[in-house]
């Protein structure tokens, strides 16, 4: 498993955004990613000067190189939200039938929720609504159903810390039979405190594989006094049944290093929101296939990691 030698793909310098609201930002980061156009799809979070959000997409070829739409993405439907959006960001993107499915932090009054969205051609994008009226982050769709219902792991943000915003410490596995109401089934696991992963949540779409389903979770290390730690782990479902995890990592697979990863906006944090399978049969990942991992770097920078199925597999037993 390595970094792309070319680290990072995407920097706020680099971005040829619309003036006047996204000229010259301040940051790139977080993308959702997914195969489209026989190509990689990616779907940005970008801040500009003002600290606005805006979500813009880009398209590469050969999952490396990308070259981004200036024009930020519009969704239809907005409008009937009974809360004021004041930030929509961190986008995962799963594909499902005939169309890709996004899930969207939104920041409002009423808290951190988290929103569906869906395109067929990432030119046109529509707003479903809210899941929920509970604050939850982090929420990534399976990429297919199981008996009739849909299946995502989410983080609810019942942490209530002095002068932070909410957070959590566990990953949940929720139902739903319509997309917008959920009911959770499960706790998966829990942060480790003490360790890399005391505070967790979801990081990209679980990818099948021929052992159960993958994914990766992000980890924040909080007992270092001055600063937190941002990392990411690995852990394998059961393929049938995901509420039944088959091995958790015990060790992270990527932390900050490099300088592009330890100074920005936030410093020390990576932050793994979408990858793709170079290799798939019947909508599984074969064994030797290389997946391309996207990753947020210090809240500023997008960033690109590589590693085959097996290595991800194995390092899931690692230590264990």
């Amino acid at each position: 498993m390595k970094r792309f030698v070319n680290n990072p793909i995407l920097s706020p310098r680099e971005l040829p955004g619309a003036p006047p609201r996204l000229a010259d930002v301040s940051s790139v980061f977080n993308p959702g990613a997914v195969r489209f156009n026989n190509g990689v799809t990616l779907l940005l979070r970008v801040q500009n000067r003002g600290r606005e959000t805006f979500l813009l997409t880009a398209h590469g070829d050969d999952g490396f190189h990308f070259q981004v739409n200036p024009e930020p993405v519009v969704f239809r439907g907005l409008d009937r939200l009974p809360h004021l959006p004041y930030h929509i960001y961190d986008p995962r993107i799963t594909p499902l039938a005939d169309r890709f499915l996004i899930t969207l932090a939104l920041d409002t009054d009423a808290g951190c929720l988290t929103g569906l969205a869906e395109t067929r051609d990432f030119e046109t994008f529509r707003f479903l609504g809210l899941t929920g009226d509970e604050e939850c982050r982090n929420a990534v769709l399976f990429p297919r159903t199981f008996d009739g219902a849909y299946l995502r792991l989410d983080r609810p943000n019942t942490l209530r810390r002095a002068d932070a915003p909410p957070t959590g410490d566990t990953i949940r596995l929720s139902r739903s039979y319509d997309l917008l109401t959920w009911e959770p089934v499960g706790d998966l696991f829990k942060g480790r405190p003490r360790y890399w992963d005391e505070l967790i949540g979801p990081g990209t779409p679980p990818l099948r594989t021929e052992r159960g389903w993958l994914f990766l979770y992000h980890g924040v290390a909080t007992h270092f006094g001055s600063s937190n730690i941002y990392q990411a782990g690995v852990a394998l479902l059961d393929l049938d049944d995901p509420s039944k995890v088959i091995v958790r990592g015990r060790y992270n697979i990527l932390e900050p290093r490099e300088t592009y990863e330890l100074t920005g906006q936030v410093p020390n944090v990576v932050f793994p929101t979408g990858w793709v399978a170079e290799d798939e049969s019947d909508a599984t990942a074969l064994p030797e296939s290389r997946v391309l991992i996207y990753y947020g770097a210090a809240d500023t920078h997008v960033c690109l990691f590589l590693a085959t199925v097996n290595e991800l597999i194995e390092a899931c037993y690692a230590g264990n």
